[in-house]
């Protein structure tokens, strides 16, 4: 007599009965501090030994409503009224939402948002804009981005206020004409409401005859300006940097200041007041603050003023200082091949700085400041004196050094490398990502380790997580070979040639980790877990335990079991009869690949059974 068909399903879901979480520090702006060192060092569950293909992988997603262009944010044991404590990640879309989700699980009540506040109403015609609005001359889209342009630059987050600060534009009817609109919206990160005094539209100018200028002032024009940048909280002031939409002119690179306890405007900085273009995007990166409040940023194609005092700062390093009303330039570097590279639209300014640790400086040099533009040179420099500009030659700086020795083609740079235990990482397109060591404040010549794979399309912007100085993981969001889908990446940061994890092998393996990409995309590494922003969904990765695969013996009455767990925990295979009693069934035989097997007995009268694994 033959037996009912047999049901077999799994849950795979963590089950960590034994396992202590420690408090996690929060990550409230791109890459991780206002240093932009891209650094967690209090990341004590994600090790070099248990990031593997078996057992880690992605946990759940949450659906959102639009591309994922901005970094998620991190803040733990949030009180969110009605509904408890939580651990809480922060997701901006291009569809100009803002998501507040529980960051460990999808579960129950958690499937659904926190709270969502979004800045359109199509019902009295406010919209998030598009490519196509994106500048006042219809028809002019070069494809940067697709579809809606709404909320593209990093947000940041005060944990003192539990205020959440981010730049959303809109196209909006008025007097029946469509206006574009930028606002900088202050939102309650309990509850996402806005705060009484948000939101702010973005207006500005300064003197100047520069491009686009009338009556001797340049003025901010939200419809040419777009804000890629991350935003900067420093010294009780909202810092917000903009650049160009596909270089249509007229535009300028502006930053412009905002008291964040009233969003009223502090100060504004324009990088060619006489001049034109100079944007500031970085790639995404956000404007650079170090300890004393200086502010760094790296300006993109446009106006230099090689003779005199400048006044027009394009493709240079430019370092602001922040005063009680106004913000200004005291001190600068520009290449000597500035004039080429604004020709040759290679901008600097496809990156952004990085202010490395004191520790590493020199006596010569004790403050540092390194950041690489489009061709591939990496530039450290004094932050005390940057160098201003030499037409002879780059002899003036710390050093500058080519991130590839040989390069072929244009080695393009985007975004901002990474710093760990006195190493900083680069990663550029089309090349494999390179750690350079920091000696007595200089760096080595040449990498002393670097990956196998190499980054095609837009490059990758890596972030380190540690425990302290051990068990660095070099992260990174990168294409994957399928068009249109994202794989994150894991490498052990003392060894970049030994990769830990690959999201799009496993899911090749059987996994389901796949999800859509989005350029210049970092993701957050915090409380054991990996956030990164896709498509439509953001993604969240973690140690897991999963069963690859079931197959029924007929002749020896059997179920085969394949399945993995985190490595370090007692990982075991447990069955159910009804999804109510669990039956441990053992922890099953090692496989080649660090999986488990196990057989197990059908029986006699089963008529349905269920597996799961159970990881303490």
């Amino acid at each position: 007599m033959s037996l009912p068909p047999l049901r077999f399903v799994f849950t795979p879901l963590l089950c960590f009965s034994a396992l202590s979480l420690p408090a996690q520090p929060s990550v409230v702006t791109w890459h991780n501090d206002n240093g932009r060192l891209g650094l967690n060092t209090n990341e004590t569950i994600l090790t070099i030994t248990n990031v593997n293909q078996h057992g880690f992988g992605r946990l759940f997603s949450q659906p959102v409503d639009g591309p994922v262009y901005a970094q998620p944010l991190f803040v733990p044991n949030v009180t969110v009224p009605d509904k408890g404590v939580h651990n809480i990640v922060f997701v901006a879309t291009m569809h100009d939402s803002v998501y507040a989700f529980d960051a460990d699980s999808h579960a129950g009540s958690n499937a659904v948002p926190l709270w969502h506040t979004s800045f359109i109403n199509p019902a009295a015609g406010i919209f998030a804009a598009t490519t196509l609005d994106a500048v006042d001359s219809p028809g002019q889209d070069c494809r940067t981005f697709s579809g809606e342009i709404g909320i593209v630059g990093t947000p940041v987050i005060d944990t003192a206020s539990g205020i959440l600060y981010v730049l959303a534009r809109t196209k909006e009817t008025v007097n029946n004409s469509s206006v574009q609109f930028q606002r900088l919206h202050a939102l309650d990160i309990t509850t996402g409401a806005e705060k009484p005094f948000s939101p702010v539209a973005v207006q500005a100018s300064v003197p100047g005859t520069g491009d686009g200028s009338g009556g001797n002032v340049v003025a901010f024009n939200p419809a040419r300006e777009m804000q890629r940048s991350a935003l900067l909280l420093a010294g009780g002031v909202v810092y917000i940097a903009w650049a160009s939409y596909c270089d249509l002119p007229p535009y300028h690179g502006w930053v412009i200041g905002y008291n964040a306890q009233t969003l009223q405007q502090a100060s504004v900085f324009n990088a060619t007041p006489n001049g034109s273009s100079g944007g500031i995007w970085m790639g995404g990166a956000g404007p650079a603050a170090a300890s004393d409040g200086s502010i760094y940023v790296v300006t993109g194609n446009g106006t230099f003023d090689a003779t005199g005092t400048p006044s027009n700062f394009g493709d240079s390093f430019v370092k602001l200082s922040p005063g009680q009303s106004s913000i200004s330039v005291v001190d600068y570097f520009a290449p000597a091949n500035q004039a080429f590279l604004d020709a040759s639209d290679i901008d600097l300014g496809s990156g952004g700085a990085l202010v490395l640790p004191d520790s590493v400086g020199s006596f010569a040099h004790p403050r540092l400041l390194i950041g690489c533009g489009k061709d591939g040179q990496i530039f450290l420099l004094d932050r005390d004196n940057l160098g201003h500009f030499n037409a002879a030659g780059d002899t003036q700086i710390v050093q500058k050094l080519p991130v590839y020795a040989t390069q072929t083609g244009q080695p393009y740079f985007f975004g901002c490398p990474a710093f760990f235990n006195d190493r900083v990482y680069f990663q550029c397109v089309g090349q494999a990502l390179r750690a350079f060591a920091v000696t007595n404040g200089t760096l080595s010549s040449t990498p002393v380790s670097q990956t196998t794979d190499i980054v095609t399309f837009r490059g990758a912007i890596p972030s380190i997580s540690a425990n302290v100085n051990s068990n660095g993981i070099a992260w990174q969001l990168t294409p994957a070979p399928a068009l249109g889908v994202q794989t994150l990446r894991a490498y052990n940061a003392d060894n970049l040639s030994q990769k830990l994890y690959d999201s799009y092998l496993a899911t090749l393996a059987g996994a389901p980790d796949r999800f859509g990409f989005v350029k210049f995309a970092v993701p957050t590494v915090a409380n054991g877990k990996v956030y990164a922003g896709g498509t439509a969904e953001l993604a969240v990765f973690g140690l897991r335990n999963f069963i690859w695969s079931t197959s029924r013996d007929t002749a020896a009455n059997t179920i085969h079991i394949v399945f993995s767990g985190p490595d370090g925990m007692n990982n075991v295979l447990q069955s159910s009869p009804d999804l109510v009693t669990w039956t441990d069934l053992g922890p099953g035989t090692p496989t080649a690949d660090g999986k488990l097997s196990y057989d197990d007995p059908i029986g006699g009268g089963g008529t349905a059974r269920f597996y799961r694994v159970h990881s303490h």
